[in-house]
């Protein structure tokens, strides 16, 4: 990356264009399951937004220093897992101890994010790719930020959709996956775009 052009572009394409949610349907788990309460769902979005970017910086390393000369490439999906796991682990303990009600909030869906396929696609997207550590860590970055917008934004329609009058035939999961899937659709608006 040569200028802040090049930047905002790679950030917008990561958030918008290329949504780990809407465009590329991944990590829809934690998406449909803890976006019901906004601050719940800010709080996952936080949490996989560091795990991401992190994950996205030891990945890289491990797999260029250390999987590449030894040519070990067809060990880096174990070892991408074996990363996220640590870096969960971390993020839960610091929950545990920092915020318990927002631990319990979570609920299974913290330990999740270990095999959220958002957090170990956007390595494997690093390598595939052939990023350099800036890209691969920025790619973490900006994705995990797309996560965080897409589960927010779905929090906020799901909490409005409370309130409504809905037929009682779709009230739940079903209005949430229509919900989701005319996002999706808005989304794709921004295709194109970069």
């Amino acid at each position: 990356m040569s200028s802040i052009t090049d930047v905002l572009l790679f950030m917008v394409s990561c958030i918008l264009t290329n949504n780990f949610i809407f465009s590329r349907f991944l990590g829809c788990c934690p998406f449909l399951g803890v976006s019901s309460k906004v601050e719940t769902s800010v709080s996952m979005g936080l949490a996989v937004t560091f795990v991401m970017t992190i994950a996205s910086l030891f990945c890289w390393l491990i797999y260029n220093f250390l999987l590449i000369p030894m040519g070990l490439t067809y060990m880096s999906t174990i070892s991408f897992i074996l990363v996220i796991a640590a870096l969960v682990q971390f993020v839960e303990m610091f929950l545990k101890k920092s915020s318990p009600t927002l631990y319990s909030a979570l609920g299974i869906y913290l330990p999740l994010i270990t095999t959220n396929c958002a957090v170990l696609g956007v390595a494997t997207l690093n390598m595939n790719s052939s990023y350099g550590l800036l890209q691969s860590v920025l790619n973490g970055t900006f994705s995990a930020l797309g996560f965080l917008l897409a589960i927010v934004l779905m929090a906020g329609v799901r909490e409005r959709l409370e309130s409504s009058k809905i037929p009682a035939c779709m009230k739940g999961f079903p209005i949430t996956l229509v919900s989701a899937g005319l996002m999706a659709v808005a989304f794709m608006g921004f295709s194109g775009l970069v």
